[in-house]
């Protein structure tokens, strides 16, 4: 009985495949029962909209002279191969003809549609094209169910991500006048109202305040006016990453059992209700923490880093950032690793649970000592390896140090000759000879600029053209195949510009830079030359004719000629960020009736001097520092000629007194970086200048003075003056003036700047980043008069962009907060455009 049925399921499963055409053929002679071998002899295809019946055939496997058995699997194998195509369905295999050992077959089969064309409704145009390029449905393709519903979720995610959580999506298929295979899908889209945010629930939270909770999520934020870099759509996958935030917030706390149950969303009167429902757990406190496997370093020294007391509450994150990687200080892995440990782990194993208490074991490996064996560069196509290698601090035989290497990733950083987010370090330890082979990888990026600038100076339109080769190489100057336009490669520095604006006012000036003369040691090299012409407009033919009026004309004039040589080293004690730079300078002023901006308006001075400037730099990045200082103290001075002679200066004229210009010169420029929460940092600094006499009776220089106020950008260079922006206010409105109203420029200043900065884009091909700032500053003509915290400030918003090409560009809307008499009223708005941080 069993047989029987088993034969007839049999029949039923293989005549399921075919159906027998209506024709005068004996089908007598199939006897199912008993397998019988045949040949196919014809295939034929069939059916709507067949494009390819060949390829048809060759997808089935089937042939013509192909010897089969019937019953058996060979027709379903077949139908099965033509649908894993994916192309065509409701395929059906029919005998059609039974000749003796001959079998004729045919396939009827169905082409799947094809898109002719996707069309949008309920959206602009603009949408419509965004919806259409992120569904990437083309012309041609086919429409399986999977391909139109994957199409629909697609457009429903994009409309949540926006805050469309209500949108609806449907779609429907249409043929083109002509019929066939071809379809249109058409999306019918309705989006809704943008539904956000309203408010955001912790059910079961007591341990920590909602508020706080509210404040770990990045990116899950309720609806706020004030939500400026945050927007309060809910995303799902942001959503899940942020209760995530919540959870590592409780662990943090010692609740390292809290979990989130659920979340539920409703639909409130002004956007969504977002309940999130905690199971707090109990709360967990560290117990005793002991070590094992330390040799090198004591118990009691580990503890001192580790920083973690009994009763501490259970923090699994700030146990494993004291053991590993501390942005604030030091940690266990970095106390080995910077003596040469690289070889050592350390792993933290939880020994016993009692009640609310956790015993934890640190199991130490500590290796041996790995020193560097080989040092080598990757992906510098530009700058010559040299240049690159003499300023890392991990040499080949040193003891291996993390510390060393992270010191060396800044000095790169420093260069500005990389795209800082690619510099690297693959170590490749060696732990059988206790070796480790270091390879640092860069990736070269534009750092050559071009200023070309128009300014405002003495009521005119200046003009301003800059070139800057910052990996300049001067050995290669004969070398012309390496001119690209110029040698480069050694990291030097050349640079060249000019300003005009005709007749007024010209500037040429020259400067090279050499950071490693003679290549072997960091000791720095610096030669300008410069020379400046400002007159009243009037040119060397006209002057002395008669003008229009009948006036004698006369060419007002000040030319300044100057060369300088500077030499630089850096210091190893009190730590090597330390840099002394020395420099000497001298100044040629010719004035023929220039004005009345001086004592004396006839006549020639000179100004030898001597500056001497010690810095220290502890800063990561150049352009957007993060933490770290830049300190630095400068003196300038002349000669003391009137302590040298017996000559009565006080029986002088000023042109006479003023021949050669002596003074002493102090600056102080303090700059600290911090960051405050993720990438916000705080910026402070504070600068004081100061410009002393020798002699009473000779007063002080009419040259070198300060002048405090507006962007910083002077138009023209002119008497040594050093021009100090401050926002919130006009050019140099902060200056001392005579009783004419003419600015003589300051003796004494102080300046003190807070900033707020968040970057933007951190991209070094075009770094942004915004700030909000508040200002303090003031000058004095007389030291008596000083008084460095009573001063005029002021606050603002501002952008700065860094291009490699154009250096750092900054764009600020200051408002000043006091009157200066006659001059600028308080509380009134002003823009300031600044260059290479000249409003600093």
């Amino acid at each position: 009985m069993m047989n029987k049925f088993s034969f007839f399921l049999g029949f039923i499963f293989q005549t399921s495949f075919f159906i027998f055409s209506q024709q005068d053929t004996v089908l007598l002679n199939l006897d199912y029962r008993i397998p019988k071998e045949y040949e196919i002899a014809g295939i034929t295809v069939s059916g709507e909209n067949v494009s390819n019946p060949d390829l048809i055939i060759t997808l089935s496997g089937l042939s013509i002279g192909q010897k089969v058995k019937l019953p058996s699997d060979i027709f379903s194998d077949a139908i099965r191969r033509i649908y894993k195509n994916g192309s065509f369905e409701n395929v059906t295999i029919s005998l059609t003809r039974v000749e003796g050992n001959f079998i004729y077959i045919n396939i009827d089969i169905k082409d799947r549609p094809r898109l002719l064309a996707v069309g949008i409704r309920g959206l602009r145009k603009s949408e419509a094209k965004n919806i259409k390029e992120k569904i990437n449905l083309k012309k041609g393709d086919i429409l399986t169910t999977y391909a139109i519903l994957n199409a629909q979720r697609i457009i429903e995610n994009y409309f949540v991500k926006k805050g469309f959580y209500e949108a609806d999506v449907r779609y429907y298929l249409s043929s083109d006048s002509v019929g066939g295979a071809y379809k249109t899908l058409t999306f019918e889209i309705n989006k809704g109202k943008r539904v956000k945010i309203e408010k955001i629930h912790f059910i079961g939270a007591s341990a920590i305040p909602e508020s706080k909770l509210k404040r770990t999520m990045k990116d899950t934020k309720e609806k706020r006016i004030y939500g400026i870099f945050k927007t309060s759509k809910l995303i799902r996958s942001d959503f899940e990453k942020d209760k995530y935030l919540v959870l590592q917030k409780y662990r943090e706390q010692g609740y390292r059992d809290a979990s989130i149950i659920k979340d539920s969303l409703v639909r409130g009167e002004k956007g969504l209700i977002v309940y999130v429902f905690v199971d707090e757990g109990n709360r967990y406190y560290f117990g005793d923490i002991t070590f094992s496997g330390n040799v090198k370093y004591s118990d009691e020294q580990l503890k001192n880093i580790l920083e973690i007391k009994k009763g501490d509450p259970y923090n699994q994150k700030w146990l494993e950032t004291r053991l590993y990687m501390n942005p604030n200080g030091k940690d266990i892995s970095s106390l080995y690793m910077d003596d040469g440990y690289l070889f050592f782990s350390v792993s933290p194993i939880e020994k016993k649970i009692y009640n609310d208490t956790i015993d934890i074991e640190l199991q130490i490996y500590e290796g041996k000592q790995a020193i560097i064996n080989d040092v080598t560069i990757v992906g510098n196509t530009k700058t010559n390896d040299h240049v690159i290698l003499r300023e890392l601090k991990t040499k080949p035989g040193d003891l291996f140090s993390r510390a060393d290497i992270i010191r060396s990733q800044r000095e790169l950083m420093q260069l500005r000759y990389f795209n800082n987010e690619k510099i690297g370090v693959n170590p490749k330890p060696d732990p059988v000879n206790g070796t480790v082979d270091l390879e640092y990888t860069v990736e070269e990026t534009s750092n050559d600029q071009l200023e070309l600038s128009g300014g405002w100076g003495m009521g005119r339109i200046v003009g301003t053209f800059g070139l800057s080769f910052n990996n300049f190489s001067a050995r290669k100057l004969l070398d012309f195949k390496s001119y690209r336009p110029l040698p480069s490669g050694d990291g030097q520095k050349v640079s060249v510009r000019a300003q005009s604006n005709g007749l007024y006012y010209q500037s040429y000036n020259f400067n090279f830079i050499d950071p490693w003369l003679g290549g072997r040691k960091p000791n720095m090299f610096s030669f300008t030359v410069y020379h400046s012409i400002q007159t009243n407009g009037i040119s060397k033919k006209k002057d002395g004719t008669l003008s229009e009026t009948g006036d004698t004309l006369k060419r007002q004039v000040i030319k300044i000629t100057g060369i300088s040589l500077g030499l630089g080293k850096r210091l190893k004690w009190p730590d090597d960020y330390f840099n002394i730079f020395y420099t000497l300078g001298y100044q040629h002023y010719y004035l023929d009736d220039f004005f009345e901006a001086y004592t004396f308006t006839k006549g020639r001075s000179n100004n030898i001097n001597l500056n001497i400037t010690l810095s220290r730099n502890s800063t990561f990045d150049p352009i957007f520092p993060k933490s770290g200082s830049d300190i630095s103290i400068s003196a300038a001075f002349t000669p003391p000629y009137s302590l040298m002679n017996k000559r009565d200066y006080s029986q002088m004229s000023d042109e006479e007194k003023f021949k050669w210009l002596e003074y002493h010169k102090w600056k102080l420029s303090m700059t600290f970086y911090s960051r405050l929460i993720q990438n916000l940092v705080l910026m402070f600094r504070v600068k004081y200048g100061f410009l002393g006499m020798y002699n009473a009776n000779v007063g002080l220089s009419p040259f070198e003075r300060f002048y405090l106020g507006g962007d910083g950008l002077s138009g023209f260079a002119l008497d040594g003056r050093e021009i100090i922006g401050m926002r919130g206010y006009g050019n140099q409105v902060l200056t001392p003036r005579d009783s004419k109203g003419r600015q003589v420029g300051a003796t004494i200043f102080s300046k003190y700047t807070l900033e707020f900065r968040y970057p933007l884009s951190t991209n070094p091909m075009a770094t942004i980043f915004v700030l909000a700032f508040m200002e303090g500053g003031d000058t004095w003509l007389r030291f008596k008069d000083f008084t460095p915290f009573q001063v005029k400030r002021s606050a603002g918003l501002g952008v700065r962009v860094y291009l490699p090409m154009f250096g750092l560009l900054g764009l600020d809307y200051g408002i000043g907060f006091d009157k200066i008499p006659g001059i600028q009223d308080p509380f009134k708005g002003q823009f300031h455009f600044s260059i290479n941080s000249s409003i600093d």
